[in-house]
């Protein structure tokens, strides 16, 4: 018998602070608040996000559960968000660094920012699931090395046998060294057979690959996975296109 079922939408929002003119913060909001009206999930896990996009989130989305902000912030700080539906129960909240000393703030060296990972666990009709939220470095042997920390730091995070659904911008197309990392460790791709790209620069044409992924393993599968590809209120809300998924589990 099939259990609960369960949407995640993974989007990079875009730094708030980018000087993007026409597409800047102020004039994508409404494009943001568009997105999530047409496309309610139960969980979102955005990244790029700086304090005041936290605050609109929290404002287009009352109830949900808001973890991995951190306040006050370094200038320029970028957090890794995971909100969650009032229909589910947080019940723990992590954020470590992509890093040699995961604890602490820091960075790989070579890394261009500290490089997070948020995880939130939720749980909804005896069914407790753990969604982890990571954005990856530009450099492949980062990412590497990252991948390396992610997979070592949520054997500590995550209930035993619950579910887990990784998603991000991981600033790698499906093949590449950290993909296999993770794929050879149970995790499942949602659009392994689409190939389709994620970052468009405002342009809504793909430039390059899927950037953007949405993985899961254990006891849950995808129904349905999408890339979306139209605008919202004359526009874009980031310069990557959002990914979604439906997850049954059991």
């Amino acid at each position: 018998m099939s259990g609960p079922r369960f949407s995640v939408m993974s989007l990079n929002l875009r730094f708030g602070r980018a000087d993007d003119g026409a597409d800047s913060w102020e004039r994508r909001k409404d494009r943001l608040r568009a997105l999530l009206r047409e496309h309610p999930v139960d969980f979102l896990c955005a990244q790029e996000v700086n304090l005041f996009q936290a605050d609109f989130l929290r404002e287009c989305l009352p109830g949900h559960s808001v973890c991995g902000v951190r306040d006050p912030a370094p200038a320029f700080w970028q957090n890794n968000v995971i909100t969650g539906s009032p229909a589910w129960e947080r019940t723990g909240c992590a954020r470590f660094f992509l890093s040699d000393s995961p604890w602490v703030p820091s960075r790989f060296a070579g890394s261009k920012w500290p490089r997070q990972c948020t995880v939130a666990v939720f749980r909804r009709e005896g069914l407790e699931v753990a969604c982890v939220n990571t954005h990856l470095d530009f450099r492949a042997r980062v990412r590497e090395a990252a991948a390396r920390v992610l997979l070592e730091e949520l054997e500590g995070l995550v209930p035993e046998g619950a579910p887990v659904v990784l998603a991000g911008d991981f600033n790698a197309a499906p093949g590449e060294p950290c993909y296999r990392m993770l794929t050879e460790r149970g995790f499942e791709d949602v659009f392994r057979e689409h190939g389709g790209g994620t970052w468009h620069g405002f342009t809504g044409r793909a430039r390059g690959g899927r950037i953007d992924w949405i993985l899961s393993r254990g006891g849950v599968s995808a129904v349905e996975g999408r890339i979306v590809t139209g605008a919202f209120g004359g526009g874009y809300p980031s310069d990557h296109f959002p990914v979604m998924a439906v997850f049954e589990a059991g």
